[in-house]
């Protein structure tokens, strides 16, 4: 037996590499913490800007190197010798391609914006049609040959109707496995610059709403008809107007919001179809069409236009061509400052909207002076209930908003001076009202006295009740 003092002097732990920890290759996976025997590895505390995950922190007072940590990384340049650090930075430091490569060569012309072209119709006689129907067909006349949806009552009606033209107009419809996958396919289609829209009611609207903000955050354009019907959860089938709230002001995560516009007859669903495209594009946003139950399946007259668009092509597309190989579409930004500085040319572009498409449809405003303020299909039954007040000797208006958001409140601002009372009628509890409030309150306007006419679960108000609550404003100023 050699004695102890005999023995050859161990080598010494500075004589074999420790680890290296590059945190740009680091997933946090921690596997290097389960096999490290002396615990000189531990779970991180901090995210990596670089790449949003947490990698894992060293303390190597207590290392021998004995390199287990090393093996068991999963990613070749995570953990290294020390060794090797020298090299690394050269080596394996990450660097902009243009850097290492020079700028990307595109042969061929930049993409430049093709502009839609307008098509003469020919004049036809009213169609009579229900509103999804005249929805849909307002799609097609604005270009749209690109739908993707999943069925639910009381919208299906649209999206059966696309699914019959779309074929003979070279286009598509596809019916996807539910509503996340609906609303992903927009996703693609817009970011190829090709007008897409989609048919759905609130239980399907609400799960649509993540991709609505990818849509939002990678500025996609497409268009959303949500025919609203009672809630909350399954609910029933009846008309409501309860989703104003999420349509304008809950978009998804993050810094959200769309064009919100409300048709109140056939002719508007077609109408204003056709123009939730043009906004789309415009704005490069979502666009939210937004009708109730019985808005989606009501028959009317509806004229077509006297053109219909073929789509152009924006220069921002990816297309696929060598025109458009530099373009990007995407809504992640690692880096804070930089989804900050993302996030403020949304706000601008949310503060042009609310500038510039405010839209209102006053009747019999000039002067009132008891203001009803209501959209969709009880805006209808408030306008029998403003006629039969005036009949009656009382100076009763209407003030339809066509966009919930942004809130017209520059058309109300005028209408106000000489308004003693706002009856505010909804098929909700309230959120049209909280919409009117809050526009009113950053506007720096105290509102007349509101009463509120609201029906639920799929009841919608009846213009007796309208009159009623017109008629009470009386009583109150006596």
């Amino acid at each position: 037996m050699v004695p102890a003092q005999q023995l050859p002097n161990p080598m010494p732990a500075t004589a074999r590499d420790r680890p290296f920890l590059e945190p740009a290759y680091c997933k946090g996976c921690l596997r290097c913490v389960e096999v490290c025997p002396k615990g000189c590895i531990a779970p991180g505390t901090a995210v990596f800007p670089g790449t949003g995950l947490i990698p894992v922190e060293l303390r190597l007072d207590a290392c021998n190197g004995c390199g287990l940590c090393i093996g068991a990384c999963p990613e070749p340049f995570g953990l290294r010798p020390e060794s090797e650090v020298a090299h690394a930075a050269e080596a394996y430091c990450l660097k902009d391609p243009t850097e290492l490569f020079g700028e990307k060569v595109v042969d061929g012309p930049p993409s430049r914006d093709q502009p839609a072209e307008a098509i003469a119709l020919e004049d036809c006689q009213a169609l009579v049609i229900k509103g999804t129907y005249a929805s849909a067909i307002g799609a097609v006349l604005a270009g749209c040959r690109h739908v993707f949806g999943y069925p639910i009552t009381p919208s299906t009606e649209g999206a059966e109707l696309m699914a019959k033209m779309l074929p003979k107009l070279g286009g598509a419809f596809v019916q996807a496995v539910s509503e996340v996958a609906a609303v992903n396919m927009m996703y693609g289609a817009g970011a190829a610059g090709l007008p897409s829209m989609t048919f759905t009611s609130s239980p399907g609207f609400s799960l649509m709403l993540e991709g609505i903000s990818y849509m939002i955050g990678a500025e996609v354009p497409g268009v959303f008809v949500n025919i609203m019907r009672g809630g909350p959860g399954l609910g029933n089938i009846g008309p409501e107007q309860a989703d104003i709230k999420l349509a304008c002001r809950g978009l998804g995560h993050g810094n959200t919001h769309a064009l919100v516009l409300a048709p109140s007859t056939p002719q508007e669903m077609l109408d204003l179809t056709m123009e939730a495209f043009a906004l789309s594009f415009r704005y490069r946003n979502p666009v939210v069409v937004l009708g109730d139950g019985y808005l989606g399946q009501m028959t009317g007259a509806v004229r077509l236009p006297a053109r219909m668009l073929r789509p152009g092509l924006p220069a921002w597309s990816v297309w696929g061509d060598r025109a458009h190989r530099t373009n990007l579409i995407c809504s992640i930004y690692l880096a804070e400052e930089d989804l900050e500085a993302h996030n403020l040319r949304l706000e601008a572009k949310y503060a042009a909207i609310g500038a510039d498409e405010q839209r209102a449809d006053p009747y019999r405003c000039e002067d009132a002076r008891v203001l009803v303020v209501a959209c969709n299909t009880p805006a209808r039954m408030a306008k029998g209930a403003v006629e039969t007040a005036r009949e009656q000797g009382i100076a009763a208006g209407l003030f339809r908003p066509v966009t919930i958001w942004p809130f017209p409140i520059d058309a109300l601002k005028e209408a106000l001076p000489h308004v003693d009372h706002l009856v505010v009628v909804e098929a909700s509890p309230g959120q049209l009202e909280d919409e009117m409030r809050l526009a009113l309150s950053h506007a720096g306007i105290t509102p007349p006295p509101i009463t509120s006419v609201r029906r639920l679960g799929g009841i919608l108000p009846q213009q007796s009740e309208i009159l009623a609550g017109i008629r009470e404003t009386q009583e109150v100023r006596v």
